[in-house]
């Protein structure tokens, strides 16, 4: 079996993190080329680092080749108050990405949402999302995976005051939350990593794919 080349956005991120250390252990990847404004401080020879700014991620079209971009990339209110960044970094990096893979012929595009995305809504961080999950499924694209976890939880560097008073009430509600209720419970970081790994390879029957489901991706690999 060939080996393949992935291109990671959001590498020094959660999610991106375990990502890229999952993709490093995986045999059937030789090379992992890295695009972010700060290096992952990952050594590692499969790796490839190209320090860029992403707003600006289209100069960069020559060395955006792979057979599949992960997109990892995310912000949040307190990280980015001004709503015309957040939005170039939501919305923005992701969409010029899944452009890129257009006009490269990369075959697959895998990028993490949320749930609750909508174009309409009048959440902004909802619609932003929304609208970038409609743009990106405008590109001409074979494969492209959208993972709308619930909340994400995880070992961050950052403190989130907000998110870790949710964090401690969605442990008390995620065994309840059972049957339709099931996509509300909180989603590990490393389960959607394992998750996009598996999509990546074995493709999936949905394009859009909530928490639940990404557990349940998952745990085919234990």
């Amino acid at each position: 079996m060939k080996q393949k080349t992935a291109i990671v956005l959001g590498a020094t991120g959660l999610t991106g993190g375990i990502l890229l250390r999952k993709l490093l252990e995986n045999a059937d990847y030789s090379k992992i080329l890295l695009f972010s404004r700060s290096p992952a401080h990952v050594p590692d020879v499969k790796i490839e680092e190209h320090l860029i700014n992403l707003f600006e991620l289209e100069k960069h079209a020559e060395e955006f080749k792979a057979d599949e971009v992960f997109c990892c990339i995310g912000t949040t209110k307190s990280k980015t108050p001004d709503k015309q960044k957040y939005k170039a970094i939501d919305y923005g990096i992701p969409v010029t990405a899944a452009k890129l893979c257009e006009a490269n012929n990369i075959p697959c595009f895998l990028v993490v949402s949320a749930m609750g995305s909508d174009p309409k809504s009048k959440i902004f961080y909802n619609k932003i999302k929304g609208k970038m999950e409609r743009d990106v499924l405008q590109c001409n694209i074979r494969k492209t995976y959208i993972f709308k976890p619930s909340l994400i939880v995880g070992n961050r560097n950052e403190t989130r005051t907000g998110e870790n008073i949710a964090k401690a009430l969605i442990k008390v509600l995620n065994p309840l939350l059972k049957g339709p209720f099931r996509k509300y419970r909180s989603v590990a970081a490393e389960t959607i990593a394992e998750a996009m790994i598996l999509v990546a390879k074995d493709g999936y029957h949905k394009t859009r794919i909530e928490s639940d489901e990404i557990e349940k991706i998952a745990k085919q690999d234990e």
